[in-house]
């Protein structure tokens, strides 16, 4: 499943048990030619929401992301790097509420 549309807008609302695939893609800056040749994820260490699991497909990063304290914003960045040299980071607030 692709999410990407979920997290376009910099925002998305998850609950604290979901563990859900979430998608960053580099597609509206990644040139013809030019490849993700790596990427990591930056979470705030005090919280519990932990990314599980990443790949990258086609130009999308997709991880999958679980947990989080209930009430809480947790900014989660992906940071990648592409063969070309480019670095972008991309971040996403994680709004944890029950749904």
């Amino acid at each position: 499943m692709n999410l990407a549309a979920a997290v376009s807008p910099n925002v998305t609302v998850k609950d604290p048990d979901d563990r859900l695939d979430y998608a960053w893609t580099a597609a509206d800056w990644l040139t013809d030619g030019d490849t993700i040749t790596s990427h990591e994820f930056i979470v705030p260490e005090s919280d519990t929401l932990t990314v599980d699991d990443s790949s990258v497909v086609d130009g999308v990063v997709i991880a999958w992301i679980s947990g989080g304290n209930r009430g809480t914003d947790v900014n989660v960045t992906c940071r990648i790097t592409t063969a070309q040299g480019r670095t972008k980071d991309a971040t996403v607030k994680f709004m944890i509420r029950d749904r």
